[in-house]
């Protein structure tokens, strides 16, 4: 299974699961997966098409996200805030390493009024730097 680390009680972000993983992710809770992947940013990754119909087949809601190195876009940012929102349940966001899950829910949470130091804190309890983005997320937060 992934190295799932939990942010709080709603969202959880992971590196590159399997289909494999499914199984678990359902029975760990999870209600709802993003992929923030693109597909084929490394060879042999599984398809974000392969994780959604495994993904849909247990139950669970998927939605992507792809984020690449031309970085984070508001339109990102409000789908995360989206699928945040309709899930019924916690969430389970994925990329590479988890990093890009991480930054992309901290800057939804900041867009979302969520304080910036309550953020940067709980990435850092799941093993997450958000340091080199403060200044973003502040701005997000309209200064909070």
């Amino acid at each position: 299974m992934a190295d799932i680390r939990t942010i709080n009680e709603s969202v959880s972000v992971a590196p590159q699961i399997t289909v494999d993983d499914i199984a678990a992710i359902k029975a760990a809770g999870f209600v709802a997966i993003v992929n923030n992947r693109p597909d084929e940013e490394e060879a042999g990754q599984p398809a974000g098409e392969t994780i959604r119909a495994a993904a849909a087949a247990a139950g669970l809601a998927y939605t992507a996200i792809p984020i690449t190195h031309a970085g984070f876009s508001h339109p990102q940012i409000d789908a995360m805030t989206q699928a945040l929102v309709e899930a019924d349940g916690p969430v389970l966001a994925y990329c590479r390493s988890g990093t890009r899950s991480c930054n992309l829910w901290a800057l939804a949470a900041a867009k979302a009024g969520r304080n910036p130091e309550l953020l940067v804190g709980q990435a850092g309890a799941a093993g997450y730097d958000l340091s080199g983005m403060r200044p973003t997320l502040d701005a997000l937060a309209g200064g909070r």
